[in-house]
């Protein structure tokens, strides 16, 4: 369930792009009039108008999403408060303009803050947040947290170039559906292939702290 309430936003936002994408016209003429004034020059075109109105649903719902949590008394992530204020300035700038660059940026600017987050945090922090996040239900060595640290850093990177690479060399359309699906499927499947380190690294740990508790050393066990 808390799965589907974080992919929200970009569900709706892909249902709302392909649902304006079948009809531009209507679509262009539906944004013009109920969202001409927040729209330089007051008239959206058939060829902006899926990517306009797209946009203004994934601001609506990441705002409905946050407001939900506060009402419900609940932790707001740092992340989604990052993705809101991209959303809104990104987003914003989009609608004012009519102009789908700006949004199309704002996958790859979160996935560099990511990216830049997680090696900051270790470089000048010596702070691990991957570690910070998922330490009490992963047990690893200090050394296994360092290595999936630096593989994040480098997926979250990769994903900022990719993403700019699709959205500027296929058409919107495309881009939409890179997003949604592209975006979350090359990050199950990294995560999938990261799958194999982590348990065999968790049974060292698992090993290493059973024995450090019956105060047996490893090489006596052996």
């Amino acid at each position: 369930m808390k799965l589907f309430f974080d992919f929200l936003p970009i569900i709706l936002f892909f249902a709302a792009f392909k649902y304006a994408e079948a009809d531009v016209d209507a679509a262009a003429g539906f944004a013009s009039e109920h969202f001409g004034f927040i729209v330089s020059g007051g008239v959206v075109g058939a060829t902006e108008a899926p990517v306009l109105l797209a946009t203004i649903v994934v601001m609506v719902a990441t705002l409905v999403q946050i407001s939900i949590l506060v009402l419900m008394r609940k932790k707001v992530d740092t992340m989604l408060w990052v993705t809101f204020v991209l959303i809104t300035v990104l987003g914003g700038a989009t609608v004012w303009f009519h102009n789908p660059t700006f949004i199309k940026w704002k996958p790859s600017v979160l996935y560099w803050a990511m990216a830049l987050g997680l090696w900051a945090s270790s470089a000048l922090f010596r702070k691990n947040l991957l570690r910070t996040m998922l330490g009490e239900q992963v047990l690893l060595g200090d050394e296994a947290w360092k290595r999936l640290n630096y593989a994040w850093i480098g997926f979250f990177a990769a994903m900022g170039f990719l993403n700019m690479w699709v959205a500027f060399n296929f058409s919107t359309s495309t881009w939409a559906t890179f997003k949604v699906f592209g975006g979350s499927g090359l990050m199950i499947i990294f995560m999938v292939a990261q799958g194999p380190y982590v348990l065999r690294h968790m049974k060292l740990a698992e090993d290493a702290e059973r024995l450090a508790g019956t105060g047996v050393r490893e090489g006596d066990a052996a």
